[in-house]
This record gives C-alpha cells, sequence and structure tokens, in this order.
C-alpha cells in the first residue's frame, strides 16, 4: 500500500510548501495536487518546505478531482462532520488516530486528501470520498489552517510510513533478577532502621508495586541498591561509634 497526500485547490502556495515539509517530517512523499497555485522555486511554497523543497515538492504530481478519486481509496479531512447518519456526506467518521489502524489493513493505494483553505472540500465532493475523518478539537473553534491540520494528520499517521523515528528507544525496563535484587536489599535495608517486623511485610510489598508502576531501568534500580546498602553502612558505623 502507498500513501499519499493529496491537496484540492489550495490557494496559498506557504500551505502546499507547510504540507510537504510535514510529508517528509512523517516519512510521506508522494505529494498530489488539484488545481494548485503556482509554486514558484523562488517562492513561498519552496521557502516553507524546508528540506522537503528537495524531493517532496518539486516530485508532486498534478491530477484532476476525477483521477483522484478513481485512482485511490480516498480519505478526506474536515472539521465539519454530519452528526448522524441523516447527514451521511460527512458520517460516519474517524480521528486520524482511529484512521491509522484502519488503513494498515486497506491493500489499495491511499491518499490522503485535504480541501481548500476556509471552505475545505465541498459537499459534492466529499460524496466521491470513501472515508472521512476529523481533527478532534475545541468545539468553539474546531477550524484549523491548512497546513496545520495536515501536520496533525500526518503525525498521527506516521505509523503508516515510518518504520522508526530519530529518537532512541526510550525505556528498557530492569530484567527480574535486578528488581528482586533491589528487593532483597531493601528488605535488608529495613531491618537496619529497625522497622518493626510486623510492618516490614507490608512495606516491603508497597516497594514492589510502586516500581511495577514505575518500569525502572536498570540502572536506576543500580543506584537504588547503591543507595540502600550504603545508608546500612552509615547506620552500621553509627552504631558501631556509639558502642
Amino acid at each position: 500500500m502507498e500513501v499519499a497526500v493529496a491537496v484540492v485547490d489550495a490557494h496559498t502556495p506557504g500551505n502546499v510548501g507547510t504540507i510537504a515539509r510535514a510529508m517528509k517530517n512523517f516519512g510521506f512523499s508522494e505529494l498530489k495536487l488539484v488545481d494548485p497555485p503556482e509554486l514558484d522555486p523562488d517562492g513561498e511554497a519552496y521557502g516553507f518546505a524546508g528540506h522537503a523543497r528537495e524531493d517532496v515538492l518539486p516530485n508532486h504530481d498534478v491530477l484532476t478531482f476525477e483521477e483522484l478519486v478513481s485512482e485511490f481509496y480516498t480519505v478526506g479531512f474536515t472539521a465539519m462532520t454530519g452528526r448522524d447518519e441523516g447527514r451521511h456526506v460527512r458520517y460516519p467518521f474517524r480521528t486520524p488516530a482511529e484512521l491509522s489502524e484502519h488503513l494498515a489493513g486497506v491493500e489499495s493505494d491511499v491518499a490522503l486528501v485535504f480541501g481548500r483553505e476556509g471552505t475545505g472540500l465541498s459537499n459534492e465532493e466529499f460524496a466521491r470520498i470513501d472515508e472521512v475523518c476529523s481533527i478532534p478539537a475545541n468545539p468553539d473553534y474546531p477550524v484549523l489552517n491548512l497546513g496545520q491540520a495536515a501536520t496533525v494528520a500526518l503525525y498521527e499517521l506516521r505509523d503508516l510510513t515510518l518504520g522508526e523515528t530519530h529518537q532512541p528507544v526510550r525505556h528498557d525496563r530492569a530484567d527480574e533478577r535486578a528488581l528482586e535484587g533491589l528487593y532483597e536489599q531493601f528488605a535488608s535495608f529495613l531491618v537496619a532502621i529497625d522497622r518493626p517486623a510486623e510492618k516490614r511485610a507490608k512495606t516491603e510489598r508497597m516497594l514492589r508495586r510502586v516500581l511495577g508502576r514505575a518500569h525502572p531501568t536498570g540502572r536506576e534500580v543500580t543506584t537504588l541498591r547503591g543507595l540502600f546498602r550504603r545508608a546500612e553502612m552509615q547506620i552500621e558505623r553509627a552504631r558501631n561509634k556509639e558502642s
């Protein structure tokens, strides 16, 4: 499955450039334009495109709306949706987050279709669209700028095109052996501070629950073990001096 981004009758070249940049950010490369504005290489479209000026934007295809709906499984984006099946041109609809999982099972090529600044896609155009998507927003002001709407949507759909991102793996949970070592060290610490014997099991269980929710890394577990061990040593030295 190939996923293209289509912009219908955009009036502002800068929005086209912004969308091209968002496409490059989130792994999309196929830009389709229906009735586009003039895209001057020295103008704002290329100025707003960032590094997408090198590939995504200059490699765009121009086609008709008829060609778009006949060649792709189309998803039209709108802020204004129908509230029930009585107004079905823009209903039912999915959010971008819901759409990501759904489109993963679509076998044909997909076009994510964004409409004009101000008016978006018309009802006549939505009647030709296969699926409707809407970005959840403040009900008092749900309308997003064209470039903003595309950026939000493409971010939510990035799993369709990106196998990985620039970010490293954020969290490697400590293995169970390391955690059990920490729990044993903590139990020893409770003895060292003279925690009443009848309260130790409950306190140990509490720490286990806290760390079970926190999923500490191996380094974090090692640091905690070291702190408890050092505290025990300080307590033992203090007691030896007293005696």
